[in-house]
């Protein structure tokens, strides 16, 4: 059997998350592979993707790897630009309309699936690196438009300390974000709640 050091190296070479396919590679069979699991030296995700047990990956780069068409969105977006102290009880993430639902029920991370319209999911997405592995998120101007949209499923705290603290942060691009507001929809919006306070 491959040796265990050679496994979890490749888990770490590919964000600490790897597909039956990938432990196959390795010249694992899946006789070997649920040996590993009743060891505890990987555990399952979901169907067809696994874990090393010991390593904690970072949850972005797990579900980046398991959904590559995710985009990190809403209050997980907020998180990552520092407009928001609360962490999400779950993952916000944007997928495709159409995406097949039944895919997102996993135990770990905690996800919280929006399904979106093509056309939306192409607006404002930058890619960040982390532990390897390129992880999609809205770029700032887009996640505020988001904030704006979506102003009904937000506490009230997060959604004021989230306009604030946009509005003082010197990387926002105001012209994309009434481009963005423009496609979506919101312009009246962003004038009321941010074109006012500038």
């Amino acid at each position: 059997m491959v040796i265990v050091g050679v496994i979890k190296r490749e888990f770490l070479r590919h964000g600490g998350v790897l597909k039956t396919a990938g432990l196959n590679k390795l010249g694992l069979s899946s006789r070997q592979i649920k040996k590993l699991v009743d060891d505890g030296v990987i555990t399952r995700i979901k169907r067809g993707f696994y874990e090393l047990t010991d390593n904690v990956s970072q949850e972005e780069a797990v579900i980046a790897r398991l959904f590559p068409q995710a985009i990190i969105f809403l209050e997980s977006a907020l998180l990552y630009y520092g407009y928001t102290d609360r962490i999400p009880r779950a993952w916000q993430i944007a997928v495709y309309r159409h995406s097949k639902t039944t895919q997102f029920n996993i135990k770990y991370p905690l996800i919280e699936p929006y399904f979106l319209e093509p056309k939306f999911m192409e607006i404002g997405v930058d890619i960040i690196e982390v532990a390897g592995v390129a992880v999609k998120v809205f770029d700032r101007d887009r996640t505020i438009c988001d904030v704006l949209r979506y102003e009904n499923k937000l506490e009230k705290e997060i959604f004021n300390n989230a306009l604030q603290r946009y509005i003082k942060d010197r990387r926002k691009n105001i012209r994309r974000l009434f481009e963005y507001a423009e496609i979506f929809n919101i312009t009246n919006k962003v004038q009321t709640y941010i074109g006012v306070r500038l």
